[in-house]
Order: structure tokens, then sequence, then C-alpha cells
């Protein structure tokens, strides 16, 4: 990897180049697939509708949009602008699928439990829907940062750098470790921002540590508390 080491500076500034063209498509399309996907959870007539758009949009080769979305919102060939909002397309379309199944995966009991309780619809939504379904949308998240990091790199393809750059200039110039370097920063920087989410999860959701079961100690006592008074009114 000595051509690694005496091209470092290029090879960091792809990198950060890369992180970022990653990581603010995965936020938005995240931010975007939430409500998107909890109304689909809770309409099922239009369920099929909003995930069939989302499996359509996804099918649509990403150079494709690349070349033609400038054309559409008017930015410039090489705006990097055109990557973002591509890839925060696909995300979206990969997370709403996950985000109606996070929500659909929250028992009635505890729905029911929490509005016994004096909860708000909001507050229902806020403090209980979204917490139970986090470790749903996690997973979920962890997919889409997986597959946006790679396909950041086709933006090359078009002129916008990041690492996918070291592919195209390795495959002109017939150079395999300059590809080899590329390939190797992608592996990493998908590690890495992996490895941040799973940390993220563990503070943000302390009560699925050790247990594959999305709903927390509290909530279930909830529901139970709540079962067994209604079947208390009706005896």
């Amino acid at each position: 990897m000595e051509w690694a080491w005496q091209n470092r500076d290029m090879v960091l500034e792809l990198f950060w180049q890369h992180t970022w063209l990653s990581v603010v498509p995965i936020v938005i399309g995240f931010a975007l697939a939430l409500p998107i996907g909890w109304y689909a959870s809770r309409h099922p007539r239009l369920r099929g509708t909003l995930l069939g758009a989302g499996s359509v949009l996804y099918t649509i080769p990403s150079l494709a949009v690349f070349v033609t979305l400038p054309g559409i919102i008017g930015t410039g060939f090489l705006d990097p602008l055109n990557v973002i909002i591509s890839l925060s397309i696909y995300a979206v379309a990969i997370m709403v699928r996950t985000a109606a199944d996070a929500f659909e995966s929250v028992s009635p009991a505890v729905l029911d439990a929490a509005t016994a309780t004096g909860y708000s619809s909001r507050q229902r939504g806020l403090g209980v829907e979204l917490p139970l379904a986090g470790p749903v949308l996690l997973a979920g998240l962890r997919v889409v940062s997986v597959s946006t990091i790679s396909l950041v790199s086709v933006g090359a393809l078009i002129g916008v750098s990041n690492l996918g750059s070291l592919f195209t200039s390795g495959f002109r110039r017939d150079f395999l470790t300059e590809i080899m370097v590329g390939l190797v920063g992608i592996v990493v920087l998908a590690l890495v921002i992996d490895a941040l989410l799973v940390l993220a999860g563990r503070v943000l959701m302390p009560w699925d540590r050790g247990s594959n079961r999305p709903q927390g100690g509290f909530w279930r006592r909830l529901a139970s508390s709540r079962a067994e008074a209604l079947a208390g009114g009706n005896g």
C-alpha cells in the first residue's frame, strides 16, 4: 500500500467527500421515510401503493438518475447535489417498507395500554410507537447505509469526486492498486458508519440490549396491567 501512503492526502480528501455524500442522503432518507412508513402502517388500503411506489423507484438505475436529474431540477451536471437527491430517493425507497413493518410490529395491546393511561395520539406516537419500533428501524437504517455508501461510487462515472474516482482512474490506467485502495476505503467507511449506528442504537434504546424482543419491560408490564384491567371489567 505504498501508493496509498504516497497519495494519502488525495485518498483522505476522497474519503471525506464520499462520507458526506453518503451521510446526508442516509439522514434525509430516514427522516422522510419515517412519517411515510407510519402512515402506511395505519392505512392498509394505501400501504400497497406506497410500498409499491418505493419498489419501483429503487428499480431505476442510479446512473440514469444521476444523468437525467440535472435537466429536471436545473443543477449543473457535476453538482454533488444530484448525487445527494438521487441517493435520498433510493434511501426512502428502501426505508419506507422497513418503517411500515417496524410500526406494525408494535403490539396493539401496548398502544391500547398507552391510550388508557392518558397518552395523546402524538405522545403515543413519539413516546411509545417510535421507541418500540426503534430496533426494526435501526436494522433497516443499517441496510440503507450500506446501500447508499456503495451507490455513491457510481457518482464518479459522471465526474463527482469520491472514492469511486479511484475505480475509474485505476481502470483507465490499468492500475489495480488504486482500485483496491478505493474498495478498501469504501468497506472501511461502511464498517465505521455501521458501528456508529449500532452504538447509537445501544445509547438511544437501552431497553433493547441483550434482547431480541422489540418491546421493553416497562411497556410489556403496562400492556399486561391493561389486559388484566380489561379482563377484570368484563368479569
